[in-house]
């Protein structure tokens, strides 16, 4: 007698997982932003990835070897490492420049982005409902953007871009996800990253570039230094972070079903605005906060009808 999958309990662990890497990947953006005034953003990813990828060999290793990484796939590989390289530079460089919780916040009308994405490239149909949440999020972001009032920073666009980068990373890895193995994407997009970081070092990293005085592009242009004593166990951390974050957000999808895991990933919302107040005394504007709600119902509503639907195609194939 052949013994059944225990889905429930695949469930709870996949809501383990998301809910430890949800907090673990909310950490490694704070020790970003924490040397952020000190360090190139390249610089940072450069370090960042190297630990990562040491952490991604073991896993490697410990799924079934190197062969894991032959792949038929190999443009759409660097395509995904790509579009993420952009969405962390954009991510990046707005938490610098502004509020933690708040380009976290905007950076998480990705889902609503997604389900946009899915239209032209997967084919699938987008219902009023949805189209209405879609809309209400985006309004919430323009809420938390303002773009007409008097002193508009352009670094509060940059976690727009970094969504729209990462959902279609997502949507990109909704086509090879079926067939390559989540530590084979991890290693394409942890090589890729390591090699546009010495590109870009070898480009500006000498800071010529710098001097502009905003916070967001002396991020991106500084020069790199020596490491301070004191800062190698933040970069240590952020590497080790990276790495054990993104492979535990792939084991918990892998574990449990999408549309049961996905809300959880908003549980780096309420920590990012605990951990702004806690380590930059960072408290969201009333138009933020509002904007967050917005965001937040949005995504959240998106999410469930995404599950109704799914449901509800399994019944009628049943």
């Amino acid at each position: 007698m052949v013994k059944q999958k225990d889905t429930s309990t695949d469930n709870i662990n996949g809501i383990y997982c998301i809910l430890i890497g949800m907090l673990v990947v909310t950490l490694q953006d704070c020790t970003v932003k924490w040397l952020s005034p000190d360090y190139a953003l390249h610089q940072i990813m450069l370090i960042r990835s190297i630990i990562a990828i040491l952490i991604i060999f073991f896993i490697i290793k410990w799924e079934g070897g190197f062969q894991l990484l032959k792949t038929r796939h190999l443009s759409w590989h660097l395509l995904r490492a790509g579009l993420l390289i952009v969405a962390n530079l954009s991510l990046f460089m707005a938490v610098a420049a502004m509020p933690y919780a708040e380009a976290i916040a905007i950076f998480f009308v990705a889902p609503l982005f997604i389900t946009l994405l899915s239209i032209p490239i997967l084919g699938e149909q987008v219902g009023l409902r949805r189209w209405a949440a879609i809309i209400i999020g985006l309004a919430g972001v323009v809420l938390m953007i303002q773009p007409g009032r008097a002193v508009f920073d352009w670094s509060s666009l940059l976690p727009l871009a970094a969504a729209l980068s990462y959902a279609s990373m997502q949507t990109i890895t909704r086509k090879i996800g079926k067939t390559d193995k989540a530590s084979t994407m991890g290693f394409y997009m942890q090589a890729t990253m390591i090699v546009t970081s010495i590109v870009i070092g070898i480009l500006i990293g000498d800071g010529r570039f710098s001097g502009s005085g905003h916070s967001s592009l002396e991020f991106l242009l500084r020069a790199w230094v020596v490491p301070k004593t004191e800062h190698l166990w933040i970069l240590l951390s952020c590497g080790l972070l990276s790495g054990i974050g993104s492979y535990l957000l792939s084991q918990s999808y892998r574990l449990g079903q999408a549309t049961l895991i996905a809300p959880f990933e908003y549980t780096a919302l309420p920590l990012s605005v605990v951990l702004g107040f806690i380590i930059w005394n960072e408290i969201p504007t009333f138009h933020g906060a509002i904007g967050m709600l917005l965001i937040i119902g949005a995504g959240l509503y998106t999410l469930y009808r995404e599950r109704s639907l799914s449901q509800a195609n399994i019944v009628s194939n049943a």
